[in-house]
């Protein structure tokens, strides 16, 4: 094709714009390089999340309105940073928040991302700048936000609420906050009130807390005496106060308020959009928390109430990851019935029926076995899903081969449990027998795993456990073992209502399609026979030779130096994820050198977890992450600890221990014979109820982070050289010793 203009323009002209061209694109680049950097995307565990690069950040960067969304085919969400995911919990509000915004998403066939601020004061400000399109944090509508971003229709409603110590002396009037000092989270609504409070009683004083901490933080720091007062949202305390009892909400100082969700002022379309969805649900109506519905009008909810147990095999949460055999096979039925899975944990066995019947859930899943009694109660249960014998558990040492070995034997169990019966029968056949045993009443909100744990310790003699639950406690430790069954193929199945039938005869087309299929048995041998497989940790042969210690030492020794780590305390934590196998696999999914599981991997940039260097340049990027979640006020050593034990069980799991620990007395600040010694307590249903993320099999990460050490210590002596990390405990105060 001829272009005759073309033809006409000087060479020396075309060449000089061309110049300007590229020197224009380089200068806009520039600028946008330089930007206030976007926030980080961190992954939940639905919908999947990638980490935000910059380069994605700046090209995803955009104000468009709602067609442009569906071009994109994302809705990007913006919410408040958290360091880590948390146990849901019933009725917390960013829970709520969360489902909408998935079902808003799906609603436009889009995939909902969720982005995570670290300072609230940031939210509007980028969804201003167009790195995400609406801002979902539990945001107070006020007339400066007003002034900058456009709300939907309110979502919830509150009041502000002074919060004090559960042990502070009780605020009975406003009069009462004279000469006390009041502490405002930076960014957020509370500060207007504070202020017209302080215009009240000027010996208020106000104290501003920063603006990236969780409400949970802020509350530990009230029960440390930090802080004397804090202001906070009725409906997220109302909701915390589930999980902790250490704070008291004795006044309310402000009118209702009410939130919202908010988008840019120029996005119409997507506001007009979110308020007709928002209207539909009708956020603001009375929501019953009692209702018997059958599976229709479950579905106009939209929501199915799981009633489980928090522990190992039912639910529970593990490196950010929400687990669970009980749990998973459910959340696929939800699925596939289009239902969101809202979990509601019992304090004890026996209440999950109670609640069942009561209307407070729709379906129990917690290896359940069918009973003529519960029947009689008006419950209603599914096919067997599982078969289970009732397995004797002894001590390592003990022998008890026969029934006859059970003469003069004490054996324990809650008496509302199937264990219970069962041991009633053989009492009464083996006094036909000539053989005595009796009959202890363990408590009734003890879980089957510490019933265990006191047997191996010696507080109980002997006890039974349904063999899914005895195998997981057999993976885990070596000091007990399994006697012969005394009773063999116990079914195991879901409950229901009996009036609901439609409910009921889902979960049976559910079993019957899914009953040892694939996915059932892929679930099923994660944690019943993949986790036989937790490799020993028995001291491997140290090969000091040129200092070396693993295959991998020059990739450790790089990337260890970049983030101030002792590459022989990563190689040692590196031996204790895999024992250098970088093929290994664990059955909580993690895989490689240092065990990743694929979150994490995916948001530290992994492509393939069996690649040696990515695995480690990961692992030890995420140790960092983990130890900079600590105040930098901890010592150097106990952060290390610290991390390590966060990274082994969870972040979250480590702050509840901390906080535990003070109240047990320890120091919170300390790992070993401090902090450990809450991180065991956390296994058991009275502490773990108490913690925000819940059940914790606390010998795990107090077993690595021990053993790390020992090695630790081993690679030292072995190698001869310095190490600027003291692992030797100091002499302990009177005070820790008397602990």
């Amino acid at each position: 094709m001829q272009y005759p203009l073309l033809e006409k323009i000087p060479l020396g002209w075309l060449a000089f714009v061309g110049f300007c061209a590229l020197w224009g694109s380089l200068t806009w680049l520039a600028y946008e390089l330089h930007k206030p950097l976007p926030p980080e995307a961190h992954e939940w565990s639905e919908p999947e999340v990638t980490k935000l690069l910059l380069d994605q950040a700046v090209a995803d960067s955009h104000t468009g309105d709602l067609e442009s969304l569906v071009l994109t085919g994302k809705l990007r969400i913006l919410t408040q940073h958290i360091d880590h995911i948390y146990l849901p919990r019933h009725g917390y509000p960013p829970n709520l928040e969360r489902r909408l915004t998935i079902d808003f998403a799906e609603q436009l066939g889009i995939q909902p991302v969720f982005l995570h601020v670290e300072r609230f004061s940031d939210l509007l400000s980028y969804l201003e700048q167009g790195y995400g399109d609406v801002a979902v944090a539990n945001l107070t509508i006020t007339d400066s936000r007003k002034a900058q971003v456009a709300f939907t229709v309110p979502v919830s409603s509150s009041h502000e609420s002074i919060v004090t110590r559960a042990t502070d002396k009780p605020l009975n009037q406003l009069e009462d906050l004279s000469k006390r000092t009041l502490s405002v989270p930076a960014g957020t609504a509370f500060w207007d009130t504070a202020q017209q409070l302080q215009g009240r009683f000027p010996d208020l004083k106000l104290k501003l807390l920063p603006g990236n901490a969780t409400v949970d933080q802020n509350l530990d720091r009230l029960e440390r005496g930090e802080i004397d007062l804090l202001i906070g949202d009725s409906n997220v305390l109302d909701a915390i106060r589930a999980y902790r009892n250490d704070f008291r909400v004795p006044l309310v100082v402000s009118q209702e308020k009410y939130q919202a969700w908010a988008v840019r002022k120029n996005n119409p379309q997507l506001l007009e959009r979110l308020n007709r969805f928002l209207t539909a649900q009708a956020l603001l109506k009375p929501q019953e928390t009692l209702y018997f519905d059958d599976l229709p009008s479950l579905k106009e909810r939209k929501t199915l109430r799981l009633l489980t147990r928090n522990n190992a095999a039912c639910y529970f949460l593990l490196r950010g990851e929400l687990m669970g055999f009980e749990y998973e096979i459910i959340n696929q039925f939800a699925k596939q019935q289009d239902l969101h899975l809202e979990i509601i944990v019992a304090p004890t066995h026996e209440e999950l029926v109670k609640r069942l019947l009561e209307g407070k859930g729709d379906l129990i899943a917690a290896f359940m076995a069918p009973s003529e009694d519960r029947l009689k109660q008006g419950v209603a249960f599914s096919r067997p899903y599982h078969f289970a014998e009732e397995r004797l558990v002894m001590r390592t040492n003990d022998t008890v081969e026969s029934r006859a070995d059970l003469h003069q034997r004490i054996l324990v169990a809650r008496p509302a449990s199937e264990q219970w019966h069962i041991l009633e029968r053989l009492q009464a056949e083996l006094q036909q027998e000539g053989v005595q045993i009796q009959l202890q009443a363990a408590p009734e909100d003890l879980e089957t795993e510490e019933i265990i744990n006191r047997v191996a310790t010696g507080e109980y003699d002997l006890t039974l456990a349904d063999s899914p639950i005895l195998d997981i406690e057999l993976a885990w430790r070596d000091d007990i073992k399994a006697g012969f069954a005394l009773k063999k193929s116990q079914p195991q199945a879901w409950a229901v209502r009996q009036n609901n039938p439609e409910l009921l005869r889902a979960l049976n087309d559910f079993h019957k399609k899914q009953y040892r299929s694939l996915t059932y048995n892929v679930i099923y041998q994660r944690y019943f026979h993949n986790s036989r497989k937790i490799r020993s940790y028995q001291a491997a042969r140290i090969n000091s030779e040129n200092g070396h210690f693993s295959p991998y030492d020059d990739l450790v020794q790089r990337y260890a130096k970049n983030y101030l780590f002792d590459w022989r305390l990563i190689v040692a934590q590196m031996y204790q994820e895999s024992q250098f196998d970088p093929k290994a696999t664990a059955w909580t999914g993690a895989s490689g050198l240092m065990q990743l599981v694929p979150r994490t991997a995916k948001q530290f940039g992994v492509n393939d977890l069996t690649a040696p260097e990515q695995n480690i340049r990961a692992g030890i990027e995420y140790l960092d992450w983990v130890r900079e979640r600590f105040e930098d006020s901890i010592p150097v050593k106990d952060r290390l600890w610290f991390a390590l034990a966060g990274y082994n069980a969870g972040w979250g799991h480590v702050q509840d221990a901390r906080r535990l620990a003070e109240q047990q007395g320890l120091n919170p600040n300390r790992w070993f014979n401090q902090v450990e010694k809450a991180m065991l307590l956390l296994s058991k249903e009275k502490y773990a109820e108490q913690s925000r993320y819940g059940y914790v099999r606390g010998s795990e990460p107090v077993r690595y982070v021990h053993e790390i050490r020992e090695r630790y210590r081993a690679y030292l002596q072995a190698d001869q050289s310095p190490s600027d990390l003291d692992i030797d405990e100091p002499m302990q105060t009177a005070q820790e010793q008397g602990k």
